[in-house]
């Protein structure tokens, strides 16, 4: 069967089951491909929502823009694999590959470090690549049509063969991305499966992964691999290992391949595969996934003018149902952050949290659109605290990275409390929040004891004393909701150190010695990623971040006259970031606001708190239209596990969470002409905007419920109550 062939078969699939329940079928808007080119750093391959596999295509190419494995810039695929990030800046996974090839394989490594995946690649067109969620196909130069899907904990495959031959299979263990590598892998074949295990290190210095793979057809031989070289026996171990298996096929001849993951053991894997893929079906297992997303995309029915804002839109919302990831095995075990075996009991485990990105709006987006996995994904991170001896900071399978700064763990806990969500140990919670902001660890103890991180003493001081008061704050409004008065009353004082590291004779967030000097040489222009005052930016940037407190920071400036000014000046500078080694993450820039990363991200909606909604109507809009497109380069700036989609989701609405954990959603300049928002019980929110056009920006009239709403917000209550809120666009 050609490749076009079966694409139209499991569509048609997927289409009959959605026809059935008579929905629109919403998957139709989203295109994988966007954020794939340039610095989106996102995968096209299949996966399910918040699934543990992320079956995509890998390029095998190094460098920044391949962190996800594949850039679409690429002409060339090593393989298959099973795990991968998305949207961030680091390239760790791309666990257990496989490579079909119709061809001999080259087994000539140059060094004992080399991929014979990559010594294989093969080149392929975009004209026959297609993706959709839950599935991915493409038609491989050596003559094989390849299609993958997965469910939950498994990632299924089928190669179609082109013309009679011999098909090659590599599972290369052995294959690897920047500066991911293996250090221990096993490889065993039993006569029936293939199974083994990968322990790898990278960005994550100990990760874990076992697979168990059954195909549908017997290989005719098997190929033991150590360094390239073959090896006796159906068992190998080592570094840099693979194996071949070969089948005898004639033309449209197809091998189905299915994969269990776990981080478990082999075990683990085995019941992955055996509970959710029992069989062979893979047009079957390609629709499931299919409306998995189908209805996991469908909390939000939304209409617009155009078919290209609905794609944009909807890829947006699928890219915020990526991560966090899956991390229990069916019978609720996984391995913890102290590399030991736990079972989660009354809960599903979860992995990937990006806080420092995904805290500001991602989380928040989750409290309405996945509401019941927020308890699983906050129990997920008080059992990382009592593995590992304090809250996640970037928590990648089993491992703390320490990647970025803060505590944010405690914002995502916090709004949880503040909306009040169960199923958790609030008590655990506020302790846990507590400990975290008393640890001796990355300036915390010169921030407790002088007020803010000294530049001369810690790297990234000033970055580090915001986000550090930013948690703060929400540790106050954790400690109020309990009745705990007097955590509440510390933390609260705590949460205005910003105010120390703000110089009123220049107007900005700068860096200050030990001593309480201000650091000389000042310049808000310059960026450097890794020796700066700032994370990824410059004074510019970082001066606006006070979500917690926008009105000291106005006190700050003097008032709002001149909080308005500066602000406009944000958008207006004509000069550009300085610095030779300036950080690649500013991007997406509209004068020094730099949309592609994530401190920027509230910025535009500060108009509209400081009593100028007009200026944040006219600049949302703006971020949407120049920041969003329909193309593969079509986000901005890293994807970063959602954050980056999840802004656009809630700007598109209408509303965005300036401060991620009080419970408002600021209001803005809706997008969509209308969006439903299917809420839990049977209830809906509806946004609707009357007169709405690319030219109509500004908001003239809100009303809620029929009521003409007198303030510049609305409440996470009032969202989840059900109800309509109704913009008069002018």
């Amino acid at each position: 069967m050609k490749l076009n062939a079966i694409l139209m078969a499991v569509a048609s699939a997927l289409i009959v089951s959605c026809s059935t329940a008579e929905q629109r079928d919403v998957t139709a808007f989203v295109d994988p491909f966007i954020g794939t080119a340039a610095h989106g750093h996102v995968f096209p391959g299949a996966t399910v929502p918040f699934g543990m596999v992320q079956l995509s295509p890998d390029n095998g190419t190094s460098g920044w823009d391949w962190c996800s494995g594949y850039n679409y810039s690429d002409s060339v695929i090593s393989g298959f694999s099973h795990t991968h990030l998305s949207g961030t800046g680091i390239g760790d996974l791309c666990d257990i590959l496989f490579l079909p090839s119709m061809h001999e394989l080259n087994l000539n490594l140059s060094d004992t470090t080399a991929s014979i995946a990559k010594l294989n690649r093969s080149f392929f067109s975009h004209e026959v690549e297609q993706a959709r969620p839950g599935y991915y196909a493409v038609a491989l130069g050596n003559g094989v049509n390849v299609e993958l899907t997965a469910t939950p904990r498994c990632g299924i495959q089928r190669y179609t063969a082109v013309n009679d031959g011999v098909m090659k299979v590599l599972v290369d263990l052995g294959f690897a991305i920047n500066w991911d590598r293996p250090v221990e892998c096993s490889l065993e074949w039993n006569g029936e499966t293939l199974s083994g295990k990968r322990i790898s290190t990278g960005w994550a210095k100990e990760q874990f992964q076992y697979f168990y793979t059954l195909f549908s057809v017997s290989p005719a031989s098997i190929t033991m691999l150590d360094m390239g070289r073959k090896s006796e026996g159906t068992t190998v171990e080592g570094r840099n290992i693979a194996c071949i298996l070969e089948f005898k096929m004639k033309k449209d001849d197809e091998l189905v391949i299915k994969t269990g993951l776990s981080s478990v053991d082999v075990n683990g894997a085995e019941n992955n595969l055996r509970s959710e893929m029992p069989g062979w079906d893979f047009s079957s297992a390609a629709a499931e996934a299919g409306q998995a997303w189908q209805k996991k995309l469908d909390v939000v029915e939304a209409t617009a003018s155009d078919s290209t804002t609905l794609k944009i839109f909807y890829t947006a919302l699928y890219h915020t149902m990526i991560a966090p990831n899956l991390f229990s095995d069916v019978d609720g075990r996984y391995r913890g952050t102290d590399l030991e075996v736990h079972t989660a009991d009354g809960f599903t485990n979860y992995t990937v949290f990006s806080l420092w990105d995904t805290y500001r709006a991602a989380h928040p987006l989750y409290t309405i659109t996945a509401p019941s996995l927020v308890p699983d994904f906050i129990n997920s991170m008080l059992r990382i605290r009592e593995e590992q001896g304090k809250l996640p900071v970037w928590s990648l399978v089993a491992n703390e990275t320490n990647t970025m700064i803060g505590y944010h763990a405690v914002p995502v806990i916090a709004d949880a409390i503040h909306k009040n969500f169960k199923g958790f140990d609030y008590d655990a919670a506020l302790e846990y929040s507590v400990h975290s902001a008393e640890l001796d660890f990355r300036g915390l103890s010169h921030y407790i004891g002088l007020g803010y991180v000294p530049s001369d003493l810690e790297n990234e001081s000033v970055a580090k004393t915001l986000e550090y008061a930013i948690d703060d704050w929400c540790i106050s409004q954790m400690a109020a909701d309990m009745g705990r008065s007097d955590i509440e009353a510390t933390f609260l004082n705590r949460s205005k150190n910003y105010r120390n590291v703000f110089d009123t004779t220049v107007m900005f967030m700068r860096g200050r010695m030990s001593d309480g000097t201000w650091r000389t040489g000042f310049d808000p222009l310059f960026s450097h990623h890794f020796n700066s005052d700032f994370t990824e930016g410059n004074a510019w940037q970082y001066t606006w971040l006070v979500p917690h407190d926008v009105n000291g920071l106005i006190s700050l400036f003097g008032g709002t006259d001149l909080f308005l000014e500066r602000l406009d000046s944000l958008f207006t500078v004509k000069e550009d970031v300085k610095g030779e080694f300036a950080s690649p993450d500013i991007s997406g820039l509209i004068g020094q606001y730099a949309h592609g990363n994530e401190p920027s991200h509230h910025i535009a909606y500060l108009f509209a708190v400081a009593g100028a909604p007009g200026k944040t109507e006219s600049m949302v809009r703006r971020i949407m239209t120049e920041m969003y497109t329909a193309e593969k380069d079509g986000i901005c700036g890293n994807e970063d596990c959602g954050q980056m989609s999840a802004w656009y989701v809630f700007s598109a609405m209408g509303f965005y969470p300036v401060n991620p954990s009080d419970g408002r959603f600021i209001l803005g300049s809706p997008l969509l002409g209308k969006a439903t928002i299917n809420l839990p019980e049977g209830k809906t929110f509806t946004i609707t905007a009357e007169n709405n056009s690319a030219s109509n920006v500004y908001v003239e009239r809100v009303f809620l419920n029929g009521i003409a709403l007198d303030r510049n917000y609305i409440t996470y209550n009032e969202i989840m109550s059900g109800g309509e809120l109704k913009f008069v666009m002018k």
